[in-house]
């Protein structure tokens, strides 16, 4: 009982944080109709500047870190990526009223990681003085590319499929041809997408620069407000994008809302295999957990369009803004963190 307590206590602290505020602050306003809104370019900048400050703390941490740590968390990532298209491809579109290709969507948008998410959470694990390894941001495209890739694929083996079905007498070259599906392409659209280009380009000057000087004196001290702002952003386009959501299957809502944390709860079970086989801090277990719980915001929805041209936008980039976000930001980073300080409090 008192660890259980313990947990709901911290769990409800992590609620009043202002990240959180600014967010649920965006929904609020949106929904009471107000004409506030913030220019797309502002909204690029934002979140260019977030997650260059993100890759730079990743490269500077694994400059001086062994890789030989680095190596079970990582690919603990790739297995969640592609797990999480698999665990959405055989429930959400087996409910009624969900297109194939609209759920597989959706699921490669949940597989995928919201740059955006994961600086909230690394605003959080630093307020509430929680240490975890610089380079665990640097786990963001482990995960992110290949529940993209495992999307498009699964996408383009069920199109095949059905386009066999409905030819009586399919051409056995166009059916060889139909089942080539290239990967590279996806790869490159996912590391092309603006997100994770910020990310890995802040990887690459913290590992092979010396950029400690800009770091402290420039993207440290602005991390946070621009953080806060963004938070509003997101709160606001949530809001609009509920109006879309409604024209789709309500499972997708059902889905948006339960996904998120059951991805990070099975996250934060393999964190915690590699917490007790190579020593992943609490930290660390708490960012891979948020990273599996996140949705793409940015570089996902592009890459989906153009792989699954068919899936339906409404429904997987409205069930991902309107419901998967906030719900990864406002109980998943709270839940995660509040757990891992209960398991810290405990150990």
């Amino acid at each position: 009982m008192d660890f259980l307590s313990d947990f709901l206590l911290r769990f409800v602290s992590q609620l009043q944080s202002p990240t959180l505020g600014f967010l649920i602050g965006g929904i609020v306003v949106a929904s009471l109709g107000s004409r506030l809104s913030i220019p797309d370019p502002v909204y690029k900048f934002i979140v260019f500047m977030l997650l260059m400050k993100v890759g730079l703390t990743g490269g500077q941490g694994i400059r001086s870190s062994n890789l030989a740590e680095i190596l079970l968390p990582a690919m603990f990532a790739v297995i969640m990526g592609i797990l999480i298209v698999f665990i959405g491809r055989y429930t959400l579109c087996n409910l009624p009223k969900v297109k194939t290709e609209d759920g597989i969507a959706t699921a490669g948008l949940f597989g995928a990681v919201s740059g955006s998410t994961l600086a909230a959470a690394l605003t959080l694990l630093e307020t509430q003085k929680i240490t975890y390894e610089p380079w665990a941001a640097a786990l963001y495209p482990f995960m992110d590319i290949p529940a993209l890739v495992t999307a498009i694929v699964l996408a383009s083996i069920y199109t095949k499929k059905q386009r066999d079905i409905s030819n009586e007498y399919p051409s056995k070259q166009s059916s060889n041809a139909d089942t080539k599906v290239k990967i590279w392409p996806i790869i490159q659209e996912s590391l092309q997408g603006s997100a994770l280009s910020a990310l890995l380009l802040g990887l690459a000057l913290g590992l092979i620069t010396r950029p400690e000087s800009v770091y402290e004196s420039f993207y440290s001290p602005l991390f946070r407000g621009l953080l806060s702002v963004l938070m509003l952003i997101m709160g606001m386009e949530a809001a609009a994008r509920l109006k879309e959501l409604r024209q789709v299957a309500q499972w997708y809502a059902v889905y948006a809302f339960i996904a998120p944390l059951l991805h990070g709860f099975i996250a934060f079970g393999f964190g915690m295999i590699a917490h007790y086989l190579t020593n992943f801090s609490y930290g660390g277990v708490v960012i891979l957990a948020v990273i599996a719980a996140s949705s793409s915001d940015i570089s996902g929805p592009p890459t989906l369009r153009a792989g699954i041209p068919s899936a339906n936008p409404s429904a997987y980039i409205g069930a991902s803004t309107a419901i998967g976000t906030p719900v990864a930001i406002a109980l998943g980073i709270p839940l995660y963190i509040g757990l891992a300080q209960a398991l810290m409090g405990g150990g």
